[in-house]
């Protein structure tokens, strides 16, 4: 009984960078001009089952910096893990995978993002925190529209 139960726990067994890539496109140039950048952050996650109960989860991170039309820099940061989680329903293992997991990987994503970002010479980024559990509500919401749009059609014909 013990067993089964250390074998429900989740657990995380690994965290490490899967690929990392850092661009300076403009430099030197770019280090004249006033340090004002626009900043754009695209992110994403994506999860594979190893195992029966064991799953790798990547989120990726693109880091974005311009001033006016020139790209700064450009940080790609794909941050994994690997995590055994327990047998859960459907809509509670995709929370799992797609919320919280990413969630423990989000600030190892940002700290190899900053270190980055400073080894190129740039001004301290620290990139804020970001609400998953926010991003998979408006996920599973736009899913469950997308699905009642496709009823109405199949109705309508």
């Amino acid at each position: 009984m013990a067993e089964q139960q250390a074998a429900e726990q989740f657990a995380i067994q690994r965290i490490y960078v899967k690929d990392i890539s850092y661009e300076s496109p403009n430099a030197p140039a770019i280090f004249r001009k006033e340090w004002q950048p626009a900043i754009q952050l695209d992110l994403d996650t994506r999860s594979e089952k190893l195992d029966e109960n064991t799953f790798e989860v990547v989120l990726s991170l693109t880091v974005t910096a311009r001033i006016e039309e020139e790209v700064a820099f450009l940080c790609e940061v794909q941050q994994a893990g690997i995590f055994s989680v327990p047998v859960l329903e459907d809509a509670q293992m995709a929370h799992m995978l797609a919320s919280f997991c990413p969630n423990i990987l989000f600030p190892y994503a940002r700290e190899a993002v900053s270190n980055l970002v400073n080894r190129g010479t740039f001004p301290q980024l620290n990139l804020a925190p970001v609400n998953f559990d926010a991003l998979f509500a408006q996920y599973v919401q736009k899913r469950q529209a997308e699905a009642q749009a496709q009823q109405g059609v199949e109705l309508q014909s």
